[in-house]
C-alpha cells in the first residue's frame, strides 16, 4: 500500500484550490442580496487558477430571468452518451462474469488417462445410484440396494488397487442422540442407521487420516442426483484413482458414504462420535449441494485453520471459493446446514465445505436427476477433490494440524482463474492502511484553515446527507412497491422471469437516486460548477465505502476485503485522473480512464451479486409463508443499486441533464409494475429444460387426541397441505377448487406445535396451511406409544418413561403445563432444548431393523394442576413403502398442475396428557 500513501501525499502537495466553493459572490442562491450584479457577472467569468498546473474551473452564473444556472463551456456531459456508456459498461462486465461462470473447465485435463479423474466413470456411478430411486433413511432402497451397490464398486476398486495401498471397509450402524440449534433448536435421535466407511492407507498403516464425506440418502420423493449422489460418485472415482496410483500416501484417507444426512446430519454424528477410525481424523472435506451442477463452491473452511485454505489454493485445478459465502452461510440467514457443523462441533476437526449452488430451483425435487448434471461439472469437481485430497494426504501439516490454528483466512477467487488468500491479520493491516490513505486524502480538504475549506466542508456533509437520503428514499420506494405487489397477490411474479425484478425494483431504485440528486443539483447546488460537484460527490462515495470498511474490519469480518477493494481502486483512479479532469473536464479521456480504474471493483461486485441472486432467488421460493419474498428481493436489489451507483453519482452532476434517463427508467418501471399487477408473469415453470416448480407438501393424516384419563376426546382425518412459499394456495385453487381458504387449518391451542405432524420444526416459517377432510388411514406398520412408568422422584419431579415403535421417521413433541418445567431427559446431552415457540421437538429415525425406542423425561412440578403436568404427541411419518400412499392422496396429487412438485406421504398423530 506504499504506492497509495505516496500518491495521496503527492495529491496533498499539488492541490490547494480544489476545495474552494465556486459561488457568485461567495453566497448561496438564497443568500444575502447584497452582492452587486456587476460583481456577480465579473466573478462568473473569472477562472480560478489551479495550483497543480494552471487548470481553470469556471464558476456558474445565474441564468437571466429563470433562476437556473448555466454551465461553463465544455463542462457538461451528454446525457445520452453518459447513460448509454455506463449501461454498456455494466453490461460488458456482466457478460464477462457470465462467460467466466459458464466456463466450467478452465484448463484441459487428460480425461481417462491413468492417474487422472474420469468423469465418465463417475457418471456411470451416478446413474446407477439414482436409478434406485428416492433413498430415504430406513427404506430398502437406502439401506439395502444403495449399500449393496456401493460395496460392490468398492470391492472392484479394491481388486484393481496398487500393492502400495491397503483398503479396509466397514459398514457401521450407529445409534445415538444429540441436540442442535438449527431451525430454532431441536433434539435428534437415531437408531441403527447406516454408514459405509472405506479407509485407504499405506500398506504399513497410518496414524493420521483425512476424511472425505458425502451422503447417499435423499429426501422423500427425490432421486437426489446432486444432493448428494454425484458427490458420492465423485468420491468413488477419487478412491479408484488414488488406490491405483503408484505414488504412496503419507496418511490415510477415510471415505465416508453416510446414509442419514437428510435426517438432519445424523449419520455423520454417529460416525464421528462412535467409529474407531474417527480418532485418526485430522481434517475433512465435505461434499454437498444446494443446487444442481455448475461449479462447486468452497463456502466454509476452518475454523481457524488457514493451512486448509492454502492447501485448496495450492492444489485445486479449477478454484471457486469465497470467504463472503462462508460468513453469509454461518450468519444463519440461509435455512440450511451440512455435516460440516457436526465434524466441527462434535469432532473438533477443521475442514473444507463444498457445494454445487447453481439452479437451486429443482434442489430437493423430483427434477434433481442425473441428466441435469453436466459431465464437465463432474469433471471439474473430481479434478479439484482429487487434487486437494492427494495434496492433504501427502502433507506434513495434516499430522500436526492443531499447531496451525492461528486465525482465519481471507480468500476469494478471481473469476474462477485463481484464488487470492492471506491471513486475516494481514487483511486487518491492509484495511487500516487503506483507511489511513483515505484519511490523508480527505483530511487535506477538511482540515486546512477554515477560510479555505469552510465551503467545501459544508458541501461535503450536505452531499453526504443527500446521498444517504437518496439511498433511504430509494429503499423506501422499492419496499412500498414490494408491499403493494405482495398485498394484491402478485408476489414471486419474477421467480420464473428474473429480469422482471430488475425492471421493477432495480429501475425504481436507480430512478429515485437520480431524482433526489437532480433536485439537489437544481435547487441546492445552484451556483457550483459541475467539476467541483463531481469531486465532492466522488469524495462522499469514497467516505461512505471507507465507513463500511472500518465497520466491517472492526467487526472482525474477513469480507471487509470487498470494501477495501471499493476504496483503494477508486482512490487510486481519482489520484491518477485528477489533473486531466481539472484541465479538460469530463471529456472522453477522463471517462475512459475513470471506468478503467473502476474495472476491478465493479467486476468483482457483479461477480458476487450473481452469487447472491443464484443462491437467494431459489431460496425465496421455499422460505415459507411468513417472509414476503418481494420485500427481501427488493431490499437486495436496492442495496445492489446503492453499491453500483455510488461512484457513478458524480456523473449526475457532470451531465448536462438527467431528464431523459429518469423518464426512461420511470417508464420501464411503470410498464413492469402494470404487467406484474395484471398477472402477466406467472411465477412457476413446467418447462422440462428449466423447471421452476411450486413446492407443496401433502400429508394424509389421522389425528387422535386423548385426555388425562386416556379417553379419546377428538379424532379426525384429512390431507394436511403446506405450500412452501408466500403465495400459499392462491395459484392452486383455480385447478383444485376444494383447496381454498374455507379449509384453512386452525391451530389447536392446547397442543404442541398446534396439533399437526410437523416433520421438522418449521412451524414458525409456515403459518398458512390447509386441512382437507379425508378418510382415515390405517398403515400396516402402525405406531405404538405407551407409558412404561411414572415415578415420583425425591426432588419433587415426575419421571415419565415411554416406549415407541413405528416407521423409520417419527417426531415427538412436548409441551409442559403451567407450573411445570422440563428439567432433564434421556435424549441429547440430557438438557432439554426448546424449539421456537417454547415447545420441545425430537426428530427420530431408524434403519431397517430397530428395537423399540425407549426414553424418559423428567418434569419438575412447581404447582399441581388438575389438567396434568405435560402434554406429549407422537407423529409417525411413512416416507417409503406401501404405507406411504393412500388412494385419496394419489387422487389429489393427480389434480396438481405440472408446474408444481407435490411431495406426499401418509402419517398419524397421537396426543396424550399426563
Amino acid at each position: 500500500m506504499d504506492w497509495l500513501l505516496t500518491l495521496v501525499v503527492m495529491e496533498w502537495g499539488s492541490e490547494s484550490g480544489a476545495v474552494r466553493r465556486h459561488r457568485i459572490g461567495g453566497e448561496r442562491r438564497d443568500g444575502p442580496a447584497a452582492a452587486p450584479q456587476l460583481e456577480r457577472e465579473a466573478l462568473a467569468q473569472e477562472p480560478l487558477a489551479d495550483a497543480c498546473g494552471g487548470g481553470a474551473r469556471t464558476r456558474k452564473r445565474s441564468g437571466e430571468g429563470s433562476g437556473s444556472a448555466s454551465r461553463g463551456a465544455g463542462t457538461g456531459l451528454s446525457e445520452a452518451r453518459a447513460s448509454l456508456g455506463l449501461a454498456l459498461y455494466l453490461l460488458a462486465l456482466r457478460a464477462l462474469v457470465q462467460l467466466s461462470l459458464q466456463q466450467l473447465m478452465v484448463r484441459g485435463t487428460a480425461v481417462g488417462h491413468r492417474g487422472e479423474f474420469d468423469a465418465r466413470r463417475a457418471r456411470d456411478y451416478l446413474e446407477h445410484i439414482t436409478s434406485i430411486g428416492p433413498r430415504t433413511t430406513g427404506s430398502p432402497e437406502n439401506e439395502i440396494l444403495t449399500v449393496r451397490y456401493l460395496l460392490e464398486q468398492i470391492k472392484l476398486i479394491e481388486v484393481q488397487s496398487n500393492n502400495l495401498h491397503r483398503i479396509s471397509v466397514d459398514v457401521q450402524r450407529p445409534t445415538g442422540s444429540f441436540s442442535i440449534d438449527f431451525l430454532g433448536g431441536f433434539t435428534s435421535y437415531y437408531d441403527n442407521i447406516t454408514n459405509v466407511v472405506v479407509k485407504l492407507e499405506p500398506r504399513d498403516g497410518a496414524q493420521h487420516a483425512l476424511l472425505a464425506n458425502c451422503h447417499f440418502d435423499s429426501v422423500a420423493n427425490s432421486p437426489g442426483a446432486s444432493d448428494d449422489a454425484v458427490s458420492c460418485s465423485v468420491m468413488l472415482e477419487v478412491l479408484r484413482v488414488l488406490s491405483t496410483s503408484s505414488e504412496a500416501l503419507h496418511h490415510a484417507v477415510i471415505f465416508l458414504f453416510n446414509g442419514a444426512e437428510e435426517n438432519v446430519l445424523q449419520a455423520s454424528h454417529g460416525f464421528i462420535t462412535q467409529h474407531p477410525w474417527a480418532s485418526l481424523i485430522r481434517a475433512f472435506i465435505n461434499l454437498e449441494a444446494a443446487g444442481v451442477g455448475g461449479k462447486e463452491l468452497v463456502f466454509q473452511t476452518g475454523p481457524e485453520n488457514p493451512w486448509l485454505v492454502q492447501a485448496y489454493v495450492s492444489a485445486a485445478k479449477h478454484p471457486f471459493a469465497s470467504v463472503v459465502a462462508q460468513e453469509v452461510f454461518q450468519s444463519g440467514i440461509i435455512p440450511s446446514d451440512t455435516d460440516f457443523r457436526i465434524y466441527r462441533d462434535f469432532g473438533n476437526i477443521p475442514g473444507i465445505d463444498l457445494a454445487f449452488i447453481e439452479n437451486g430451483y429443482i434442489y430437493h425435487t423430483k427434477y434433481d436427476t442425473a441428466d441435469r448434471i453436466l459431465t464437465d461439472s463432474i469433471q471439474r469437481a473430481g479434478d479439484n477433490i482429487l487434487a486437494v485430497v492427494k495434496y492433504l494426504a501427502t502433507s506434513d501439516m495434516l499430522a500436526s494440524s492443531s499447531k496451525y490454528q492461528h486465525g482465519n483466512m481471507v480468500f476469494f477467487d478471481v473469476l474462477g482463474l485463481f484464488v487470492i488468500a492471506y491471513p486475516s491479520r494481514v487483511g486487518l493491516i491492509i484495511n487500516y492502511m487503506v483507511v489511513m490513505a483515505v484519511a490523508l486524502y480527505l483530511g487535506k480538504k477538511l482540515l486546512q484553515p477554515q477560510n479555505k475549506t469552510a465551503a467545501y466542508t459544508k458541501d461535503f456533509f450536505c452531499g453526504l446527507g443527500i446521498t444517504l437520503i437518496s439511498w433511504f428514499t430509494s429503499l423506501v420506494t422499492v419496499l412500498i412497491i414490494a408491499v403493494f405487489i405482495s398485498l394484491i397477490g402478485q408476489s414471486l411474479s419474477w421467480y420464473n422471469h428474473f429480469y422482471v425484478s430488475v425492471c421493477l425494483y432495480g429501475t425504481a431504485a436507480v430512478a429515485k437516486i437520480i431524482f433526489i440528486h437532480t433536485l439537489a443539483k437544481r435547487f441546492h447546488y445552484v451556483n457550483a460548477s459541475d467539476q467541483y460537484l463531481g469531486e465532492v460527490f466522488f469524495d462522499v462515495s469514497l467516505f461512505v465505502h471507507c465507513g463500511f470498511l472500518t465497520a466491517l474490519t472492526y467487526q472482525g469480518l474477513c469480507s471487509a476485503f470487498i470494501s477495501a477493494v471499493w476504496v483503494a481502486f477508486p482512490l487510486l483512479t481519482k489520484l491518477c485522473v485528477h489533473k486531466d479532469f481539472r484541465r479538460h473536464g469530463a471529456g472522453g479521456k477522463f471517462i475512459a480512464f475513470y471506468l478503467l480504474g473502476m474495472f476491478i471493483p465493479y467486476l468483482y461486485a457483479l461477480y458476487l451479486i450473481w452469487a447472491v441472486f443464484e443462491m437467494f432467488t431459489p431460496i425465496l421460493g421455499r422460505s415459507g409463508s411468513e417472509i414476503p419474498p418481494d420485500v427481501v428481493l427488493a431490499s437486495i436489489l436496492a442495496g445492489c443499486t446503492m453499491i453500483l451507483s455510488s461512484y457513478f453519482i458524480n456523473f449526475i452532476y457532470l451531465a448536462k441533464s438527467t431528464k431523459r434517463t429518469m423518464l426512461t427508467l420511470t417508464l420501464v418501471c411503470t410498464i413492469a409494475f402494470l404487467l406484474v399487477c395484471s398477472g402477466t408473469f406467472f411465477p412457476y415453470s413446467s418447462n422440462p429444460a428449466s423447471p421452476k416448480p411450486k413446492r407443496v407438501f401433502l400429508q394424509h393424516v389421522t389425528r387422535t387426541f386423548h385426555d388425562l384419563d386416556g379417553n379419546v376426546v377428538k379424532r379426525d382425518s384429512g390431507i394436511w397441505i403446506n405450500g412452501f412459499d408466500y403465495t400459499g394456495m392462491s395459484h392452486i385453487t383455480p385447478h383444485i377448487p376444494e383447496i381454498n381458504d374455507t379449509i384453512r387449518a386452525h391451530c389447536e391451542e392446547n397442543a404442541p406445535l398446534c396439533g399437526f405432524p410437523w416433520y421438522l420444526p418449521v412451524h414458525f416459517l409456515i403459518r398458512k396451511n390447509w386441512y382437507l377432510p379425508a378418510p382415515e388411514v390405517s398403515p400396516k406398520e402402525a405406531a405404538h406409544f405407551r407409558l412404561v412408568s411414572k415415578e415420583q422422584t425425591p426432588w419433587d419431579s415426575v419421571k415419565l418413561t415411554f416406549e415407541v415403535t413405528g416407521p423409520s421417521h417419527m417426531s415427538f413433541y412436548v409441551r409442559t403445563h403451567k407450573g411445570s418445567t422440563l428439567s432433564q431427559w434421556s435424549l441429547g446431552n440430557g438438557t432439554p432444548v426448546t424449539s421456537k415457540g417454547g415447545d420441545y421437538f425430537v426428530f427420530y429415525s431408524h434403519g431397517l431393523q430397530a428395537s423399540a425406542w425407549q426414553f424418559w423425561i423428567e418434569v419438575q412440578v412447581l404447582e399441581e394442576q388438575p389438567e396434568g403436568v405435560v402434554t406429549v404427541a407422537i407423529a409417525a411419518h411413512y416416507l417409503s413403502g406401501d404405507d406411504k400412499r393412500s388412494s385419496q392422496l394419489d387422487a389429489l396429487k393427480e389434480k396438481f398442475p405440472d408446474w408444481t412438485f407435490p411431495s406426499a406421504w401418509v402419517c398419524t398423530y397421537n396426543l396424550f396428557v399426563f
